[in-house]
């Protein structure tokens, strides 16, 4: 009896020190991508106020040279690229990377992001991307609160989301060509399903790697790569929920 009752105290001593790490880790998490979103905002508001001189007097907006540069020159194509190259970067060689080497390749990453996302402060009204930002934000939080307190497994869901991804870059690069407004309006609503689904499925992933974790510098790196995935989860939600919401100038 005494044995059984030490056991079933050993278990919930355990089980309370797994939660608590669980809880710090998914905590640490959220700090990361919250503070790469934050670094995206400021980077990317700061290069829309340098990059614009001004309107002249038919209320059309005068480019500084950095302006020019960025969104008219073949730059914009290095710009654009940049981001997506750190996520193949940092996708592949995080495991090898220190820390700190891991630490600031996030950092960069989401400074080149602000940089590239910088040009809707030209194409929509500023209230109108605070107000589908919030939105945004709110529809991310409750599915990741979902996707981590849930019992279900999503695992099922992986494949046919990935699927969905494909399918909408595919549809995205057929729009570039056609210009459908009808179209761009399906692949904005398709976009914002596939990564709403994802933001759940990627957060009990991300929660079910905690326990596949060896060293202390595996779980920093682990929770990087994991606000990396909640990260893109939320900007791609965000820019399709702006084609959809948002009102241009």
């Amino acid at each position: 009896m005494d044995q059984n009752r030490d056991y079933m105290t050993q278990s919930q001593a355990t089980y309370a020190e797994y939660d608590a790490g669980l809880r710090s880790y998914m905590l640490s998490v959220y700090n990361y991508m919250g503070g790469a979103l934050t670094l995206t905002g400021v980077v990317a508001y700061a290069t829309y106020v340098l990059s614009v001189a001004g309107t002249n007097a038919n209320g059309q907006i005068l480019l500084t040279g950095l302006g020019q540069a960025i969104y008219l020159s073949p730059l914009k194509w290095v710009v654009m690229l940049a981001p997506l190259g750190m996520v193949f970067l940092l996708s592949a060689r995080i495991r090898s990377m220190s820390f700190g080497g891991a630490q600031v390749s996030f950092a960069v990453f989401a400074a080149l992001m602000g940089l590239s996302l910088s040009s809707i402060f030209l194409q929509f009204q500023h209230e109108s991307i605070a107000k589908v930002f919030f939105i945004t934000a709110a529809t991310f939080g409750a599915l990741s609160i979902y996707g981590y307190t849930t019992k279900k497994n999503l695992s099922g869901m992986g494949t046919f989301l990935f699927m969905g991804v494909i399918g909408v870059l595919i549809a995205s690069v057929v729009n570039i060509f056609l210009g459908s407004a009808m179209l761009q309006f399906v692949i904005s609503v398709g976009g914002v399903l596939v990564f709403a689904g994802l933001t759940a499925y990627d957060t009990q992933n991300i929660k079910n790697m905690y326990s596949e974790l060896d060293s202390s510098d595996s779980a920093g790196k682990k929770a990087i790569f994991g606000a990396l995935q909640l990260y893109l989860d939320f900007i791609n939600m965000f820019m399709f929920m702006l084609q959809l919401f948002g009102n241009r100038e």
